[in-house]
């Protein structure tokens, strides 16, 4: 195995050969440096329990937060803040907002906190699969299994599951996939290979397209002109709906619904004929103000949701409901995070800024846009590196780990490392 730090040697060469030969990883660069580490994170059973417990327990809050948000509905608008299109797409879907989640959880000096749960287009699949066949297969890691080997078999019985909830009987077997997703960008390829592949291997033939190629004719979704029986989603729900920047005086040129595409989906949807993964409704439960809503409604959560709550998601407001001043003076002990920024877009943490910084971006914040989230320290090594651990839930259960290496805040630079976990 190459050893910390040793990645640009010819050690890592040789890593990046193997991962190339497997097809699905492409390119072991970004912008000349090296994107994995092939060192694994090797995390003990028992706290690959506790990763697992925290992401599956705040999954289980967000379902009863969905529970809420049905007995009332004004709730989307007056905390969440949803459009006229977001909502729409919620009303269409509700309840159902999960399939594949990716929660990002720290070790911290106080336990487990979890950050975020992506459940709407969650990314990492790629480099969680590939680097775990890799780092499984390793000689130095016996004793040692990849818990990531799951997720293929864990994916597709939940797709075909949901291919027959959601279709009626007479719409026939579900053997069409129309994997939808932004085609102008490369950075999630590795996850469209890796979908193809298996949903090829499980006997399904694949459309690949963006939401533009969609239509709706004769009671069938049509992607390129194929009707498709299961539309996989990898195209965010807050692009399909209205946009608008998080951010004061900036604008966002392509900033229309996807009418007409969005049109397509839900008129499929409505005839029976169309399933789709992941739901729709994940537009409320990715929204970043759904953790606020936690917190400011967690009375009315049942006892173990509020007991989740409280143990693992750190203590988030609306931002516009916190004092400029508190927050000013409070820099060092908040986070602020935009409602649908990803992968460390648009999150600023307040320690990592100076004071005249900090007062400028509250100043630019959007109303209505973004949370303040209290800052944990995460668990460090000794290079002052923490790991967020991504854990991948399938139907609410575990189902896999994505381990990323960084000093600092997770964000393009942090390495993607295997995950394994100590048997």
């Amino acid at each position: 195995m190459t050893a910390p730090g040793d990645e640009t040697s010819a050690a890592y060469d040789a890593f990046a050969e193997r991962v190339i030969a497997g097809g699905i990883l492409r390119d072991p660069w970004v912008d000349g440096r090296p994107r994995f580490r092939p060192e694994p994170v090797i995390v003990e059973a028992e706290r690959h329990t506790e990763l697992c417990r925290a992401a599956e327990d705040v999954a289980a809050a967000c379902h009863a937060m969905v529970s809420l948000l049905l007995d009332e509905p004004r709730l989307l608008e007056d905390v969440l803040g949803l459009t006229p299109f977001q909502r729409t797409m919620w009303t269409a879907s509700a309840p159902a907002w999960h399939g594949l989640a990716r929660a990002d959880v720290f070790f911290t000096a106080d336990g487990v906190a979890v950050a975020e749960l992506n459940c709407d287009t969650p990314t990492g699949e790629a480099e969680a699969v590939v680097l775990g066949e890799l780092g499984a297969a390793d000689t130095s890691s016996a004793g040692t299994i990849d818990p990531s080997g799951v997720l293929e078999g864990r994916f597709m019985a939940m797709l075909e599951y949901v291919a027959r909830r959601e279709r009626t009987p007479d719409a026939g077997p579900a053997r069409t996939v129309g994997l939808v997703y932004p085609t102008e960008l490369t950075d999630d390829l590795p996850l469209v290979r890796l979908y193809r592949r298996w949903l090829e291997g499980g006997g399904y033939g694949v459309v690949l397209g963006s939401p533009y190629n969609l239509t709706f004719e004769a009671g069938r979704t049509r992607l390129f002109d194929v009707p498709i029986d299961v539309l996989v989603r990898h195209y965010k729900t807050d692009w399909w709906g209205e946009r608008q920047s998080a951010w004061l005086e900036d604008s966002i040129e392509d900033d229309a619904p996807l009418d007409g595409p969005l049109r397509a989906v839900l008129s499929g949807m409505a005839a029976g004929t169309l399933a789709v993964v992941n739901p729709l409704g994940s537009v409320v439960p990715q929204n970043k103000r759904s953790f606020a809503l936690m917190w400011e409604q967690i009375h009315r959560f049942p006892p173990d949701a509020q007991a989740a709550i409280e143990r693992y998601v750190p203590v988030t407001r609306r931002l516009e409901g916190m004092h400029a001043e508190q927050l000013a003076a409070q820099r060092a002990d908040w986070v602020i995070k935009s409602d649908y920024g990803a992968e460390g877009e648009e999150v600023v943490i307040g320690r990592d800024v100076d004071d005249a910084t900090w007062r400028r971006l509250l100043a630019r914040a959007r109303p209505g846009r973004w949370v303040a989230q209290q800052y944990f320290a995460a668990e460090t090594d000794a290079a002052g590196a923490s790991v967020n651990y991504g854990v991948f839930l399938v139907a609410g259960r575990a189902s896999g780990l994505y381990a990323r290496v960084q000093v600092g805040a997770t964000d393009g630079r942090a390495k993607s490392a295997p995950a394994l976990v100590r048997a």
